[in-house]
């Protein structure tokens, strides 16, 4: 069975910072493109791309925390990570972890992502 589990998520002061774990079990995920998305608070409840990681290792931002997040993955410990530095209250979300099966350098779209962890929440106050 396939499992991504999510973790890191608390509650912080903007400005701070905090590194966001996502543990994949059930198989090896060294050649999927792995992602982070993000869910903010409202009705909508759509998924927001954060930052993404190819099997060669490219990454890929959206411009609101290009220069503050960092994506990385540890092959060996079957594990991706987002270092969000300098947090803003508008980064204030539900933090999901993505795999897709794919080894294009860069996967962006939700629709394109097989396995899903199971979320945790962040929350930035001014």
């Amino acid at each position: 069975q396939v499992r991504l589990i999510a973790s890191g998520g608390a509650s912080v002061r903007a400005g701070d910072s905090l590194r966001l774990s996502c543990a994949a079990s059930g198989r090896t995920f060294s050649s999927f493109a792995m992602a982070w998305f993000r869910q903010t608070p409202g009705p909508e409840r759509t998924r927001e791309f954060v930052a993404a990681v190819s099997w060669k290792n490219n990454t890929n931002y959206i411009d609101s925390v290009n220069g503050r997040f960092v994506i990385s993955r540890s092959i060996g410990e079957n594990t991706v990570y987002l270092q969000m530095n300098s947090l803003k209250p508008w980064d204030t979300a539900i933090y999901f972890c993505a795999a897709a099966l794919s080894t294009e350098d860069f996967v962006g779209p939700s629709t394109r992502y097989n396995y899903w962890g199971q979320g945790t929440r962040v929350t930035v106050s001014s």
